[in-house]
């Protein structure tokens, strides 16, 4: 361990992982406590690059972490309230975070620790974020009921779109298209044309509001996740971009308010995953076309799990709202390693477990 052991210390934590829908398989797991990201709640993880994650958080700072040697590589402080969400451009040191002073800041890692560019004019927390494919527009969404589309070299407003009852919680660009997603607190999901700044599509209203969206890689599906308590509407919906409002399957399983959802980064037996997280402090991923629950991880006192960034397709970094960062191993259960879906003992197909917290 070398240097790293004045970084962090090893102890035995309490977690519970089951899986399927099975929640007594409670057993002690040697877990990896790193130095903390943040104090107080994380909202928001992403990628920065293989071993770099970005967070955000309730401490107003927003984070740069090298989550596989569990230290802090740079710290931005620049917002005066909470961070809620972090966006980094692929391949460059580009990062983009969000906060309630309704503000988005832009930073670079390799210049310095004060924001390169400011982008003022929600009037309200910003809560949606989307940086166009080719880098140079960047969208933001806000309880204020507006959409905006930026230049990002200049930071300048080139469009706004004012929609009555529009609370945006989550904004993603689609891949290779200049269309992109938006969910919102009036329970539905818009499709805009980030050429004319127009809505081109509107989804069916869900019985709840829509917490969070993704878009797959290749472009052909939308993944979106629901407000909801005792079970009811707590679920993620998969929909075909390509036939707007048509629904493919539903993910249900949790029993409260279901925070975030992604696609997994394809396995190695090619499965087509997607991972959601939610506020009863679990974390479940499920065969994407079926809709059969492949594992569920608990973390007793993690509190609400509010975001997900997968880094491959067998590691999830995780944010929640008491206990910090979690870096989570999925692996294929032994026994079941040709198979996918549920077990004949009703179990999942999938081990998840923490291996560290940071």
């Amino acid at each position: 361990m070398g240097k790293l052991q004045s970084k962090f210390r090893k102890r035995s934590d309490l977690y519970r992982a089951s899986q399927g829908d099975k929640v007594d398989n409670t057993f002690d797991s040697q877990i990896l406590l790193y130095e903390p990201a943040h104090h107080g709640s994380v909202n928001t993880v992403t990628n920065l690059s293989p071993d770099l994650c970005v967070s955000g958080g309730s401490d107003q700072t927003v984070v740069v972490y090298d989550w596989k040697q569990g230290q802090i590589c740079q710290s931005f402080q620049g917002h005066n309230r909470e961070v809620t969400k972090v966006l980094c451009y692929p391949g460059s040191t580009w990062i983009f975070s969000a906060s309630r002073d309704k503000t988005v800041l832009m930073w670079d890692l390799n210049q310095g620790d004060e924001p390169i560019q400011e982008f003022c004019g929600h009037e309200l927390v910003v809560n949606g974020l989307a940086i166009s494919p080719d880098g140079r527009k960047l969208c933001t969404g806000s309880r204020d009921n507006w959409m905006c589309l930026w230049d990002i070299e200049s930071a300048k407003c080139e469009q706004r779109h004012n929609i009555s009852r529009n609370l945006v919680t989550h904004v993603c660009w689609v891949p290779a298209s200049y269309s992109l997603a938006q969910t919102s607190e009036d329970k539905t999901i818009r499709v805009w044309d980030s050429r004319t700044w127009q809505v081109t599509n509107t989804f069916p209203a869900k019985q709840y509001i829509q917490t969070h969206c993704d878009v797959s890689p290749n472009g052909h599906y939308l993944l979106s996740s629901s407000n909801g308590f005792g079970g009811q509407g707590c679920e993620a919906t998969l929909w075909d971009l390509r036939q707007p409002g048509c629904k493919v399957v539903e993910y249900r399983g949790h029993l409260q308010t279901t925070a975030c959802c992604v696609f997994l980064p394809a396995s190695a037996a090619g499965a087509a995953r997607v991972a959601t997280s939610s506020h009863d402090g679990s974390l479940k991923i499920w065969d994407q076309n079926t809709a059969v629950c492949l594992g569920t991880l608990s973390l007793d006192g993690a509190g609400p799990l509010l975001s997900l960034s997968p880094t491959d397709s067998t590691t999830l970094l995780c944010a929640s709202f008491n206990t910090g960062l979690h870096h989570i191993q999925v692996e294929q259960r032994a026994h079941q390693a040709q198979g996918s879906g549920a077990g004949s003992d009703g179990t999942g197909s999938l081990d998840i477990r923490v291996v560290a917290r940071f």
